[in-house]
């Protein structure tokens, strides 16, 4: 078994992980699913593309045989966490979840939770303009909204847009300053986006609090059950320092354990 560490990335806190373990003398691995055409890519070795869910993983595992895994995707990226949960307990490899929480609503604040995309839509369907700040993915379950929508992404969406749809093409981090223009520029009546968490992409809420607008936020979907989870880099790399050789190991190398 290798002392290798396999990120999986993609997101402000596992690029920080990343460079926080390797400034520790650990061998980093981040993989990217490689749905952004141009990411910000991580100190230490990268791979772009999927593993091909949890079997795909489960295999790769046991054949690199890492030290351990940390799922640092994006807290809606669901598909990919319950595939390392599978995959790790197939492999039997340590695996932790690090994941920022949630944003939580202050006095006065006009935010209502939904399940679901589709939910959000309906929702949003009598506002006049809704700024859509929910990513690429997903796009098309607001296609059926009659008023203005303005949806910004990185990457162009790939699923149908709103009839009255403006498209806007930018890469935060946003101030917000500048988030409170871009709303009274467009006429903004209701902000949409993911409890997605973090200090990166909060500046909307601010913007839409500054301004007294209502705020549909999509809540997270579960985690999958037995997973460790930690909410900073710091727990997590103190957790991956507590891994430690046990015994002498095999001709393939230590094992390792908690």
């Amino acid at each position: 078994m290798s002392g290798q560490v396999l990120v999986l990335g993609g997101t402000g806190e596992a690029r920080r992980l990343a460079a926080a373990l390797v400034a520790g003398g650990v061998d980093v691995l981040s993989s990217l699913a490689g749905r952004v055409a141009d990411p910000v890519l991580p100190e230490g070795d990268v791979r772009v593309g999927g593993f091909g869910g949890a079997d795909g993983l489960a295999e790769w595992l046991a054949t690199h045989r890492p030290r351990a895994v940390v799922d640092a995707t994006h807290p809606f990226a669901a598909r990919i966490t319950a595939s390392a949960a599978a995959a790790a307990v197939r492999s039997g490899t340590p695996l932790l979840r690090l994941q920022r929480p949630g944003w939580t609503p202050g006095p006065g604040d006009r935010w209502t939770y939904v399940d679901s995309l589709a939910d959000a839509a309906a929702a949003v369907s009598g506002a006049g303009t809704v700024f859509l700040t929910t990513g690429r993915q997903g796009v098309g379950a607001f296609a059926v909204l009659p008023g203005r929508v303005l949806v910004r992404a990185v990457d162009p969406p790939d699923e149908p847009l709103p009839a009255g749809a403006v498209l806007l093409l930018a890469r935060g981090p946003f101030t917000e300053d500048e988030e409170t223009a871009l709303m009274r520029e467009h006429g903004v009546d209701v902000v949409v986006t993911k409890d997605s968490g973090g200090s990166m992409t909060e500046a909307k809420l601010d913007a839409a609090r500054r301004l007294g607008l209502p705020v549909v936020l999509v809540r997270r979907p579960p985690l999958p059950r037995g997973v460790a989870v930690v909410t900073t880099v710091e727990e997590a790399v103190g957790w991956v320092n507590a891994l430690r050789p046990v015994g002498a190991g095999t001709q393939d190398g230590p094992s390792w354990n908690r």
